[in-house]
């Protein structure tokens, strides 16, 4: 479902994709890794929620910035959330990932109910970044939209 609009590319050129995940989120982190790993065209760029740069996204997008518990996919000027946007991402993904996009034909309130019992446990269940977390790897830091924003200071 689309969630709002902005005028031109969401940060980047075009066919870019940004994902705004949870930075604070052990999950999060792991999807990131993963969608990274599947992502050969390097088609996605990613933001933490509570970043500069993600702070700003929501905002244009015309969605809550405060509200965590909630994954971001903007696809030029189009917003998309929770698992129509999670969705989205594995159409997106090298390998057999976009088969998964068939679960699309279960109807989006359905859907989210799923996705908002994973963000609603997913620190208990998986936990929390902690100051000691894992550094990214090249690939992840060459599409973090914070690393360009942090240089263009």
């Amino acid at each position: 479902m689309s969630r709002g609009k902005i005028e031109g590319d969401a940060e980047g050129g075009a066919g870019q994709i940004t994902l705004l995940v949870d930075g604070e989120c052990v999950l999060c982190h792991w999807i990131t890794r993963f969608v990274t790993k599947r992502d050969s065209k390097e088609r996605f760029r990613f933001a933490a929620l509570q970043s500069k740069a993600g702070q700003r996204l929501l905002q244009a997008g015309g969605l809550s910035t405060e509200d965590l518990d909630t994954f971001v996919m903007i696809d030029g000027s189009r917003y998309y959330t929770k698992s129509d946007a999670a969705l989205r991402v594995l159409r997106q993904l090298d390998g057999a990932w976009p088969l998964l996009y068939g679960a699309v034909i279960v109807p989006a309130p359905l859907r989210n109910v799923v996705y908002s019992l994973i963000a609603g446990t997913r620190y208990k269940v998986f936990g929390r970044v902690e100051e000691s977390c894992p550094l990214p790897t090249a690939a992840m830091r060459n599409r973090s939209l914070e690393d360009e924003e942090q240089g263009a200071d």
